[in-house]
């Protein structure tokens, strides 16, 4: 069964450039790199950003967890945001069409 993740941040503003930075070379690299990745988006907010997440099972996104990506992500957001990532990790409840009730 598919794992979906909400990945909240909340950066200091002076830094709110460089934690995009971050986040998008992030990106590139869990693209290229990590099995399982179905979805790996950043999306924004005024004080906020986001990343959704699809990975096809609980086993992708613990080996995604522990690998090189997150472990550089979280050693370069150090300072940088305003509180701790919330952090969701979500299984899909299906209602309606599967093409618009389903991530």
């Amino acid at each position: 069964m598919s794992v979906t993740v909400v990945a909240t941040m909340f950066p200091v503003p002076e830094h709110r450039a460089e934690v995009v930075a971050v986040l998008e070379k992030t990106i590139v690299d869990v693209h290229a790199h990590d099995d399982g990745c179905l979805l790996y988006a950043l999306q924004e907010g005024d004080d906020r950003l986001v990343m959704i997440e699809k990975w096809s099972d609980a086993a992708a996104l613990e080996t995604h967890g522990k690998g090189p990506a997150i472990a550089e992500l979280t050693r370069a957001l150090s300072g940088k945001l305003t509180r701790p990532m919330d952090l969701q990790v979500l299984r899909p409840h299906p209602a309606g069409t599967p093409e618009q009730g389903q991530l």
